[in-house]
């Protein structure tokens, strides 16, 4: 009850001062014309009137406490009003937040993020009935890919219905994918020479084309049986799908390729997945043990490093452990890639990706865990590189 006796009394003090500023600032009363009878003289009641017109009850230290209350007030309704815009997803709100950029999409800054935004745009419907902007469909999707969010959270983050909240989910992957997929793109050699990191250039020189690795997402027990056979991983004991990922010296994505069952070897990932396609002749191919892909890649007149083996000898050669050394100096930018991918966008670290995600839509040669793939990994090259470059 004092609150709010406070408050209604700071309220009509405030009253009171705005309405003592406009009876000062009234307009002088206008003259009659100088041909017009000339009324009694009044003046001394119209002085009278004035002076009884500006008397006050209120002291200089009551219009100054009512003018510490007024600015007070506007100083927390700006507080109020910049809290309320931290809270919202709107455009405006990741202008001049850096911080709350990166944090919710992964992108460096608001400049890249706009950029993306306005490759998708073209493409994103939004009526007089849509709850949701354009860009606020966009930062959904991004939320999701980002920290993982089940849709229902995002549903009530943005004040939408679920069934909203998973329309958008499903057409912005669609137009996300078609939009950025350019981006991850097999340089050519020449650009890759002209670039090559001094650490591969002192192991292997300039040949060094790209690194190959797989890793597996971990996704929902199918019912199927044939499913369940095909996903099952040995290394992971879990329900998987497999990535084939090419990276270039420079710590880009070069390659990505389709979702495969967790139990398909790297091996065969990699011949089918049509990669080695972009090799020429005296490239190198660098690749952990379970790569056993040299004839494949001999086939293009490339070549293929990889750790040496002890199977069968007591140990290695000097010249293998500093083959090996070398290899694993260099090797290991892309097992760093990797990682920054899967925090960058920690939907690729679910527990249970949806086993929805692995269909395939009628008429759609990709189904929805492939673009979420292609998305991650061309989000993450707009990010500085992890590899140094000297």
């Amino acid at each position: 009850m004092e609150l709010k006796e406070d408050q209604q009394r700071q309220s009509e003090c405030a009253e009171a001062l705005l309405d003592l500023l406009q009876t000062t600032e009234s307009p002088e009363p206008t003259q009659p014309p100088s041909d017009s009878p000339q009324p009694e003289d009044t003046s001394g009641i119209l002085n009278d009137q004035q002076d009884a017109g500006f008397q006050t009850d209120l002291t200089m230290e009551d219009i100054e406490r009512m003018e510490d209350v007024l600015r007070q007030n506007t100083t927390e309704l700006g507080d109020l009003r910049t809290k309320a815009l931290d809270t919202q997803f709107n455009q405006e709100s990741f202008e001049n937040n850096e911080e709350k950029t990166k944090f919710y999409t992964g992108l460096p800054n608001f400049l890249v993020l706009l950029q993306v935004f306005q490759l998708c745009e073209p493409y994103i419907t939004c009526g007089p009935m849509s709850v949701l902007s354009k860009f606020e469909q966009f930062i959904l999707v991004l939320l999701r890919l980002r920290l993982n969010l089940p849709l229902k959270d995002l549903a009530f983050r943005f004040n939408i219905s679920l069934s909203t909240a998973s329309r958008i989910w499903h057409k912005l992957i669609d137009i996300l994918h078609e939009s950025t997929e350019f981006i991850i793109e097999w340089p050519e050699r020449h650009v890759l020479q002209a670039t090559m990191p001094m650490g591969f250039r002192q192991a292997f020189g300039c040949r060094v084309a790209v690194i190959v690795d797989c890793f597996e997402v971990f996704i929902e027990r199918p019912s199927n049986l044939l499913a369940r056979a095909q996903t099952w991983s040995n290394y992971k004991h879990h329900h998987t799908v497999k990535f084939l990922i090419g990276v270039a010296p420079q710590g880009y994505v070069t390659y990505i390729s389709c979702a495969w069952g967790g139990r398909v070897s790297d091996k065969q990932i990699t011949i089918q997945s049509g990669l080695l396609k972009n090799l020429l002749p005296g490239d190198i191919v660098l690749a952990d043990r379970g790569f056993d892909i040299g004839d494949s890649v001999g086939f293009y007149c490339a070549s293929l490093k990889m750790p040496a083996f002890t199977r069968g000898k007591s140990q290695l050669s000097a010249y293998e452990v500093e083959e090996t050394r070398k290899i694993a100096n260099v090797r290991i930018h892309v097992e760093r890639v990797i990682g920054l991918v899967r925090r960058k966008y920690q939907i690729l670290q679910s527990r249970a990706v949806p086993i929805e995600h692995m269909l395939t839509k009628p008429g759609e040669a990709l189904a929805l865990i492939d673009k979420i793939g292609v998305i991650c990994c061309a989000l993450s090259n707009l990010s500085v590189s992890v590899v140094p470059l000297e």
